[in-house]
């Protein structure tokens, strides 16, 4: 969030781009002409780069200034009606009819941010470098203009009120939408070819993005990639508030929530996986009963592995096996049934090499129904910088070149 320009300096940015001169701007804000020239030229000083044409008719916006300006306006839009929901017209004190992004600051958003995450004020004062009590002052008037209690006192420290809660978020996804900005004139310029953040679930780490990453990297050094492992509830709520730009690997159905997007990129087999020299691995047929005989490591509950598992057994009225491991690393996993007769049950793609190199072997049991959809799971209002959509393009290529694995 360092990066983040003064919210009323793209207020005025957004009213000069809207109304085409400094003039008409300071009409529709209520702003002097000198203060948005100024707001103007410090947003330009800071992104090193110029936004406007200045022509006797007007300002017209540069090849730059057209990419900024359609990340802040749909920046602003998402505070603008996050604020709306939040403020509270409160008559008897005089206060507007209608909230204004004018009223507020960076500094107040930021802080709604670092609290929220932190539910402690010096905490969130450490991480972003703000003295407790310019936090604490910059809550207490966001709180005083929005007349809306944000945080709530708590024996561990505050907590963030649903309505906190839902600000927060949106106010996450706008300064996302802000650093795209940046990070689209930085390419542009050559300053910098971007970043993306993605969300890694177990088989996309063995054998979709290795391969994006690798070859994606080596075309455009300059690009950085960030890679978060976790379950998949927490990605997925990583995402919604943009701090993941895109998740890779299994799918869930139904889609787990209205504002996120999946697309199939193939789907994947799983398979009875256990030790080379096993004993089943010399039957000629194995039952469900040959199965129970041993145990297994398996994903935890309530994950599409764990489904599929029991299914396995369910299906047809049989027990599960008693001793089950829950495991969720593919490294655990790999240890524990190379170094014993546990069997485990994974996707194929996500075991390719351990198949290769003969640390697994394959049981010979149909499975043909125990398939999964494996794709990309975005938000449904991201739009990727150029650079981004290239490095998703290569994940969805490579993606779509195992189908047939």
């Amino acid at each position: 969030m360092e990066k983040i320009p003064n919210l009323r300096h793209l207020v005025a940015f957004v009213a000069v781009v809207k109304n085409g001169s400094i003039s008409k701007a300071s009409e529709s804000i209520f702003l002097s002409q000198p203060a948005i020239t100024q707001a103007i030229a410090k947003i330009e000083k800071s992104l090193k780069t110029s936004l406007f044409e200045r022509k006797t008719d007007g300002m017209n916006l540069t090849a730059e200034g057209e990419l900024f300006s359609f990340r802040i306006e749909r920046a602003l839009e998402m505070l603008t009606q996050a604020i709306k929901k939040s403020y509270r017209l409160d008559k008897s004190a005089g206060a507007a009819a209608t909230p204004s992004l004018f009223a507020l600051t960076t500094t107040q958003l930021r802080a709604l941010v670092a609290v929220s995450e932190a539910q402690n004020y010096s905490a969130a004062g450490r991480n972003i470098g703000v003295s407790q009590s310019s936090l604490y002052r910059a809550c207490k008037d966001l709180e005083e203009y929005l007349g809306t209690v944000l945080f709530e006192k708590t024996s561990l420290g505050v907590s963030p009120t649903k309505a906190a809660q839902a600000l927060s978020r949106a106010v996450k996804l706008a300064f996302n939408e802000i650093n795209q900005g940046i990070a689209e004139i930085d390419a542009k310029n050559n300053v910098s070819a971007g970043s993306i953040i993605i969300g890694s679930l177990p088989l996309a780490r063995t054998c979709i993005l290795p391969s994006a990453i690798n070859e994606f990297t080596q075309n455009c050094p300059d690009f950085n990639v960030s890679v978060l492992d976790g379950l998949y509830e927490d990605l997925l709520e990583h995402l919604r508030r943009g701090e993941l730009d895109v998740i890779v690997g299994a799918l869930r159905f139904p889609v787990p929530s209205y504002d996120v997007h999946q697309e199939t990129l193939f789907f994947t087999s799983n398979v009875i996986l256990a030790r080379q020299g096993h004993p089943l691995g010399k039957m000629a047929k194995v039952t469900l009963d040959d199965l129970c005989h041993y145990g297994w490591v398996i994903s935890r509950k309530n994950t599409p592995g764990r489904h599929m598992f029991e299914q396995l057994f369910l299906s047809k009225d049989h027990p599960l096996p008693q001793q089950i491991v829950e495991a969720s690393s593919q490294m655990l996993v790999r240890e524990i049934v190379v170094g014993s007769d546990k069997l485990t049950m994974l996707p194929k793609h996500q075991v390719h090499r351990e198949l290769s190199e003969g640390a697994f072997e394959m049981i010979d049991y149909d499975t043909e129904q125990q398939k999964r959809a494996i794709g990309i799971t975005v938000r449904k209002s991201w739009r990727g910088t150029t650079t981004q959509e290239a490095f998703v393009e290569t994940i969805r290529r490579i993606g779509l070149s195992l189908i047939n694995l």
